[in-house]
């Protein structure tokens, strides 16, 4: 297991580049809640085989944390990203070329500069659904709100009551966070609601992550201050004292000289003598 040195928790005031990817993994138990807690409101799971006998796609796949937890679920996931992050295909889910086949259901954590136009442009694909993992601030905002929930609200906000810790470019399994986050669920074979309705997904980290998900999906762990390598980098960082050479300066420019003189047949000869 790769061991990460710093925390580095993710702030609800956190500000993204403008050219930034917005690269933050999703814990696999973060997408297992949907599917256990949100989706069965709209979709029934087979009796048999426990899938939703549909087709889905994540199309900001990343290095695959939400896919691979959808294919638990799914029969068959396809994943995409406009990265190459070495996992799923390459692709621009925005891009007006963009020939994305139509899926049942679109599941994704979207870059968040960009959710509104992901969520559009997820509606006009999927068949049967979309469901965002977004910040719960992504609720709010007139311009938001004109662009995307006047005209198509969800049906379904799926609130978490605990954290989900979601780390820049890292699934950080023992990872905090400030940011609080939820699920938004469209359905298109339910009736345009006049007021989504809402729902908390109960706790889930423990009773939904398995024991080999560190393995399966990289996984990392912050290393507390107080542990010994934190503390041996710490006291790496701390200036040393001056410790005063085993030998003077004078000494030094002594035995440089003697060095420097020529050998006489005397020190020729005792030299010779050693090496026979």
């Amino acid at each position: 297991m790769n061991a990460r040195l710093e925390n580095t928790a993710v702030m609800a005031r956190r500000v993204e580049p403008a050219d930034s990817l917005d690269y933050f993994p999703t814990p696999p138990w973060g997408t297992r809640a949907v599917c256990e807690h949100i989706l069965p409101r709209f979709e029934a799971r087979d009796a048999i085989t426990g899938y939703f006998p549909m087709l889905a796609i994540d199309p900001a796949c990343g290095e695959g944390h939400m896919a691979l937890a959808l294919r638990e679920y799914f029969p068959l996931v396809t994943a995409s990203d406009i990265f190459d992050y070495g996992f799923g295909g390459v692709a621009d889910f925005l891009h007006p070329d963009a020939k994305t086949a139509p899926r049942d259901w679109i599941i994704t954590n979207p870059p968040f500069n960009l959710g509104p136009e992901f969520v559009l442009a997820a509606l006009d694909i999927a068949r049967r659904g979309v469901a965002m993992l977004v910040r719960s601030a992504f609720l709010e905002g007139e311009g938001r709100f004109a662009k995307l929930y006047r005209r198509n609200p969800p049906h379904l906000i799926g609130q978490f009551i605990e954290r989900l810790p979601m780390h820049r470019g890292r699934w950080v399994i023992n990872g905090t966070t400030a940011t609080s986050y939820c699920w938004l669920v469209w359905h298109k074979y339910s009736p345009r609601p006049a007021d989504p309705a809402f729902s908390w997904i109960p706790k889930s980290r423990k009773a939904l992550t398995r024991h080999d998900d560190w393995l399966r999906f990289n996984g990392c762990m912050d290393v507390p201050k107080t542990h010994a390598v934190m503390r041996a980098i710490e006291a790496l960082k701390k200036p040393k004292p001056y410790r005063a050479p085993a030998l003077t300066l004078a000494e030094v420019r002594a035995e440089l000289e003697r060095e420097r003189r020529p050998a006489t047949i005397g020190d020729i000869a005792r030299e010779l003598g050693a090496l026979l």
